[in-house]
């Protein structure tokens, strides 16, 4: 039976553009909260989304429209000489005054909320210089008599002013003091913050750890759900298979292609869809999706070369655009030559290779698959895209790109890669499918062979 909570009311408060939707959007992990612009002044009422766990909501985030006229707020409120020493006072005035509602019309939403909050999270852009109007934002929230944690936002640029905004806040009596850049993903960053909260807030404490042990719990669940598809697309692009008569060859390459390619966008878009991201938000060079999909196809030798691939390996050598090759001749690809050519060249050492069951199979028959340049260029951009996504916040709207390194030795493919090989019915991309239990086996083995490659999130380490 699940026991009711009181969630703890969080708002993000702070000057126009300060980058407080961004940090909603990444304590969400979606980029479909509110709306971000450069220009300031874009969001103009309170807009909230819960924070759940176990199917309870634990925190209730408050987004709020900028403070733009501190000053002549603070002057107004000075004035109010009844409730001089009464902050809370003076903010019900203000907001019990028509005309001061209607000429503070934003900062008046903004108090309102305070009022009912269990604590403000204050978005401090820290390129902007240490201004006297934040100063004045810090003392008008500062009467609202909520506990208040500063944040810094883009403290990861080299415009970055944040040891002068540190200086600065100690002299307002401000030490709560986090460094939070929005469009990063980094659970390290984040567990400080709810740390931060937590040390102010002892009634909810025990709230704060339920939700940091969800968080950590759901960021190890989410990468095992997304090695495990790449494994799966790996396996089922591995044992893909046809055997087709002889003038078939060509139609069955472009079957095979083409299904490998549908199977591909089908992980793009698990990956995307496990890390909350649409499929407009990737763009660059480096890592081609457009749209949500590849721009360059598996299958061209150029796109081998830019990830640092060459033909060659298992099964594979031999083969000259990393497209498909002859299972059953141990690695000819469909451009060697017709088939005739191929027998007459092998001759006995064919037979005796291969047996006389496949030699007679070679007559009219051939037995088409993926190869393992190919293989291997599906796992790095599968990789590749995962590893980016760990490590992209929410808020971020800059092209994403990721450093591919060159690989020049010869790989061999994973060990279960090489079984799927002989184990045709492991493949939905075939006929005749069969899942059994070896073929789990082989994906959960392949997902933590993969797991080597892709970097974990950083691990909450101590408290502050």
């Amino acid at each position: 039976m699940t026991t009711d909570v009181t969630p703890l009311q969080m708002a993000v408060v702070g000057h126009t553009n300060a980058g407080k939707t961004s940090l909603v959007r990444t304590l969400l992990r979606s980029n479909d909260f509110g709306e971000v612009d450069d220009r300031g002044g874009t969001t103009r009422a309170v807009l909230s989304a819960p924070l759940t766990a176990g199917g309870q909501t634990l925190i209730l985030l408050h987004d709020s429209p900028g403070l733009e006229n501190a000053p002549e707020l603070l002057d107004w409120l000075e004035q109010r000489r009844a409730n001089r020493h009464d902050g809370p006072a003076r903010i019900r005035e203000l907001l019990d005054d028509p005309r001061a509602r209607t000429r503070f019309d934003q900062e008046a939403h903004v108090l309102e909320l305070m009022e009912k909050i269990d604590v403000a999270l204050y978005v401090l852009d820290a390129r902007e210089p240490v201004l006297e109007k934040y100063r004045d934002e810090l003392a008008i929230l500062g009467d609202c008599a909520r506990p208040i944690v500063v944040v810094l936002n883009f403290t990861a640029s080299p415009e970055s002013r944040e040891q002068e905004w540190r200086t600065a806040l100690a002299g307002l009596g401000l030490h709560t003091v986090v460094d939070f850049d929005a469009a990063v993903r980094d659970p390290a960053t984040e567990w400080r913050l709810y740390r931060k909260l937590r040390a102010q807030l002892d009634a909810f404490a025990p709230l704060l750890d339920q939700w940091l042990d969800h968080r950590k719990h759901e960021e190890a669940e989410r990468r095992k759900a997304a090695l495990t598809a790449i494994a799966e697309l790996l396996i089922d692009a591995a044992a893909c298979s046809r055997t087709v008569p002889v003038h078939e060859s060509e139609q069955a390459l472009e079957e095979i292609q083409t299904a490998v390619r549908r199977r591909e966008q089908g992980c793009v878009e698990t990956l995307l869809d496990l890390y909350r991201f649409g499929d407009t938000d990737y763009r660059g060079d480096n890592l081609p999706l457009s749209g949500g999909e590849w721009r360059q196809d598996p299958f061209d030798p150029e796109t081998l070369r830019h990830y640092g691939i060459r033909t060659g390996g298992y099964l594979g050598a031999g083969v000259g655009g990393g497209a498909a090759f002859d299972l059953t001749t141990g690695g000819l690809s469909l451009g060697a030559g017709t088939l005739a050519g191929t027998l007459a060249g092998a001759g006995a050492s064919l037979v005796h290779g291969l047996g006389p069951r496949t030699y007679n199979r070679l007559r009219g028959y051939r037995h088409l698959g993926i190869d393992d340049a190919a293989l291997q260029l599906l796992a790095r951009r599968q990789t590749d895209l995962l590893t980016a996504l760990i490590k992209r916040g929410h808020a971020n709207r800059t092209a994403l790109t990721t450093t591919t390194t060159e690989r020049t030795e010869p790989t061999r493919l994973p060990h279960a890669l090489r079984r799927a090989r002989h184990h045709s019915m492991w493949s939905s991309l075939n006929r005749n499918t069969h899942h059994d239990a070896t073929r789990a086996a082989a994906v959960t083995s392949l997902s933590r062979e993969l797991g080597c490659s892709v970097p974990e999130p950083d691990a909450p380490t101590a408290d502050p």
